[in-house]
């Protein structure tokens, strides 16, 4: 439905975005994921129109962009500074998208209920934008770009200045409004919280480019870098070496049938096939690793180390448990596991045994802008 093919886009001598290939299906949400700088805003605004290709190709169904205006483009775009006319009612804001596109006044009232009521704002027609919070503000400017019903959405951190509470009930009653919407939809964020709970497929960005991309469960359990491991909020990875059938990481061995490999291009052990050792990261999933009961026993290939709790942090439905682990099993590292009760592990000071899964164990390929 979107397709960006080779996009180049520089300001002077200063390339934002490089040679970018990206699709999203019709219907689709896709979410781009990335640190503030990487382009992603920029992405959105060339779409729109706002922006000039230095290179390459934007097709909207099958249809070039190339040399039309942004009210051609059946394009919508959700600013990141909102850009409401902050005298005007929220309605008139609202509406003007419908306005614009000649749709009857009784039409234009139902899409500024709907989107009104999609945002949690309903029966604030009549309210001026300047009497309102920001986090209104920025309901409001997502009310907005949704109204005229556009072929394509696309939102700029359209979530940001909202407090937790308000976030956590539109990641679930958004995607539901998109659904009834019929639109495809980019979302740019750089909250990983968001895309996984948003997207049908997410696409991480690093300095102008796509770094991966995917079903948002197979990029949790399969990040292709450390870059696309961390941006997900896996932060736990450890140097490892992969010779013959062993993986050999700080915490012990682990054989290398189990451990889960990066899936596109060459993988970091493939090369250890030679015979001689290949040095890599891996990235260790938090469910992967459990506690174990005084007398439990370990399953099978299941590496078990032992340590002391040195933190606990409760997150509602489970508390999030640190563990330095012993030297003689471990070197001192540190890790990271998520209890489902709160009687799995005792406080600070409390001496644990952990089993880990090495299918939870993820080799990465090298990063090579490192």
């Amino acid at each position: 439905m979107l397709a960006l093919h080779d996009v180049t886009l520089a300001y002077d001598d200063h390339v934002v975005v490089e040679r970018l290939d990206l699709v999203a299906a019709d219907r689709e949400v896709l979410c781009v994921l990335g640190p503030s700088g990487c382009g992603k805003s920029t992405l959105l605004r060339a779409v729109a129109g706002l922006e000039p290709l230095r290179s390459g190709t934007i097709h909207l169904d099958g249809r070039d962009l190339s040399g039309l205006r942004p009210d051609q483009r059946q394009v919508g775009l959700m600013f990141q500074e909102h850009a409401l006319f902050p005298h005007r009612s929220v309605a008139d804001n609202v509406g003007f998208g419908p306005r614009v596109h000649g749709l009857d006044a009784e039409v234009v009232r139902e899409r500024v209920s709907s989107a009104l009521e999609l945002v949690g704002l309903a029966g604030t027609e009549h309210r001026r934008v300047d009497q309102l919070s920001g986090g209104e503000r920025q309901r409001v400017a997502l009310a907005r770009a949704v109204a005229p019903r556009p072929r394509l959405l696309m939102l700029d951190e359209p979530l940001g200045s909202l407090d937790r509470a308000l976030q956590t009930r539109l990641l679930q009653e958004l995607p539901e409004g998109f659904a009834e919407l019929g639109t495809t939809v980019v979302y740019v964020t750089h909250d990983q919280d968001e895309a996984l709970a948003l997207a049908d497929r997410v696409a991480v960005m690093r300095a102008g480019r796509i770094e991966q991309q995917g079903p948002p469960d197979r990029l949790w359990r399969a990040p292709r870098t450390r870059f696309v491991a961390g941006f997900l909020g896996l932060d736990q990875q450890l140097p490892v070496e992969v010779m013959g059938d062993t993986v050999h990481t700080p915490l012990g061995q682990l054989p290398r049938a189990e451990v889960r490999r990066a899936e596109a291009g060459a993988a970091a052990g493939d090369v250890a096939d030679s015979g001689s050792p290949a040095a890599t990261y891996a990235v260790l999933l938090p469910e992967s690793i459990r506690l174990l009961a005084p007398a439990e026993t370990a399953r099978n290939n299941e590496l078990v180390v032992t340590g002391t709790v040195r933190r606990r942090r409760f997150r509602g439905d489970h508390q999030q448990v640190s563990v330095e682990l012993d030297d003689h099993t471990s070197s001192g590292e540190t890790v990271t596991l998520n209890a489902l009760a709160l009687r799995d592990a005792g406080g600070p000071g409390t001496a644990v045994r952990l089993a880990i899964d090495p299918r939870g164990v993820h080799l990465l390929q090298p990063d090579e802008r490192e």
